[in-house]
């Protein structure tokens, strides 16, 4: 019988290699059972960072107005409402998260949504019925983390974890107060890294994990199998409201640099550029040399961009010996750079790369626009900014330009994406003024042409034929 046994293992084991095909064969593995009379069980790892997670209770007084035909003593009247009643009225708003502590002074990180605003916040401590009033030390919105601090002294403090060292696949925790029930954990893995564009947060490189976040999670630790701090638990991808599966953390090396900053300065300063930027895609690539990098829509007066002569088509492929991947990753890297720091920027511009210092400064509010479109011109109506079409549509003096009036139905420009409206300014290096000067580049460059267009404030790019 055993005999038989080998001669068809044998046979089976020739077939896989049968033919011309040949298939990576994994070794035999042996199951195995936990150790007899033992639990597996990661209590003692998590042990010290559960302590270090911290309730939140945050209360923000809300005016409520009354409508102003309530004030009319009729309506007082007929409403049967005692002129008290006719004030504005408060009305409490109160939310529940989590923070961790970071420091054994009582410093402690959560996220900007978390007490965003809050008139009075409160935190709870592990195994504590006490409950304390917190100082806000400062928000930063762009990064959705914050810093809140207690009196307290000799707290336990999380030890720290390096987020660029973490790899899929790793198994993760989720400490946090979800719903309000009180101390709770949650077991994953890392399901992704470095995920942004998720229109969460202006800089985003989250960790993704599918370790169950819930509302009040939120500001909680996301800590490895060590129960070290790699992350802040702030967002869940979700139709209903409870958890998919999908959660975002925002990786500790981030949480790092920004708390720091908030306790030392009370604000967080970014690098700042001066440049709107967009992704390479298919189209795009094709005009470029480089296959990855953030290619240059606008740039701004008086940046410094300008000063180091950066212009509009310029594909920006490193930072400091950095490769940049994309816009986001572009706007992640010169905001983690203090400013007045110089930085050596690699760029793509006529096939050529190129190298410049640029001394980054401040990043001013509302700065950074990352637009992008594609397509093949043909099918538009362009007439000229007139005084009368400047009124009309309340288009600046300082915009200079062609605007498209039509857009033929089905055309290639339709397709492609133009709309009435838009604003040609600029055709790979010519500046655009009016419609002869469309005309001439058109004639002048050969090939994809990259054409530059204001939407409603908005620099768009498009590749044209």
């Amino acid at each position: 019988m055993n005999g038989k046994v080998w001669v068809l293992s044998a046979v089976l084991s020739a077939a896989l290699v049968a033919g011309n095909v040949h298939f990576s064969q994994a070794p035999a593995a042996e199951r195995v059972m936990p150790e007899a009379g033992k639990i597996l069980s990661f209590n003692k790892a998590i042990e010290h960072a559960s302590r270090c997670v911290v309730n939140i209770s945050a209360k923000k007084r809300i005016k409520e107005n009354i409508p102003q035909a309530f004030m009319d003593p009729f309506f007082r009247q007929f409403f049967n409402m005692p002129f008290g009643q006719m004030m504005p009225r408060e009305r409490i708003q109160r939310s529940l998260g989590s923070g961790v502590i970071v420091t054994k002074d009582g410093y402690i990180v959560t996220n900007n949504h978390v007490v965003d605003g809050a008139d009075e916040v409160h935190v709870t401590l592990p195994g504590d019925t006490n409950e304390y009033k917190a100082k806000i030390v400062g928000t930063d919105p762009k990064t959705d983390v914050a810093v809140i601090k207690i009196e307290k002294k000799d707290l336990p403090a999380i030890k720290m974890g390096d987020s660029d060292t973490l790899k899929t696949g790793d198994l993760v925790f989720a400490i946090g107060n979800p719903f309000g029930v009180g101390e709770s954990v949650s077991q994953g893995i890392i399901s992704a890294l470095g995920k942004d564009s998720m229109g969460i947060n202006q800089y985003e490189n989250f960790i993704q994990t599918d370790a169950a976040i819930n509302p009040g999670n939120s500001g909680g630790a996301l800590v490895d199998s060590r129960g070290v701090l790699i992350g802040i638990n702030s967002a869940i991808l979700t139709r209903s409201g409870a958890n998919n599966g999908i959660g975002f953390a925002i990786p500790v090396n981030m949480v790092k640099r920004v708390a720091t900053q908030l306790i030392e300065h009370g604000k967080v300063e970014y690098g700042y550029l001066g440049v709107s930027i967009s992704n390479l895609d298919p189209t795009l690539q094709k005009v470029y040399k480089n296959k990855e990098g953030a290619v240059i829509l606008d740039v701004d007066e008086d940046t410094p961009a300008k000063k180091a002569g950066l212009k509009r088509g310029d594909l920006i492929i490193e930072v400091n010996g950095k490769k940049i991947k994309d816009a986001s990753d572009l706007k992640n890297v010169i905001g983690s750079i203090p400013p007045g720091k110089e930085v050596t920027i690699a760029y793509e511009r006529n096939k050529k790369v190129e190298h410049v210092k640029v001394k980054l400064a401040e990043f001013p509010d509302s700065k950074f626009k990352i637009e992008g479109d594609r397509g093949v011109v043909n099918g538009l109506t362009l007439q000229n900014l007139t005084p009368q079409i400047r009124n009309q549509l309340g288009i600046p003096d300082d915009i200079e330009g062609v605007i498209v009036s039509e857009v033929k139905q089905g055309s290639e420009a339709d397709k492609a994406g133009f709309m009435p409206g838009d604003i040609i300014i600029q055709i790979e290096d010519t500046m655009i003024k009016d419609v002869k000067d469309v005309e001439k580049a058109m004639k002048r460059y050969s090939g994809k042409k990259r054409v530059y267009i204001n939407r409603r404030g908005m620099i768009r790019i498009l590749v044209v034929e």
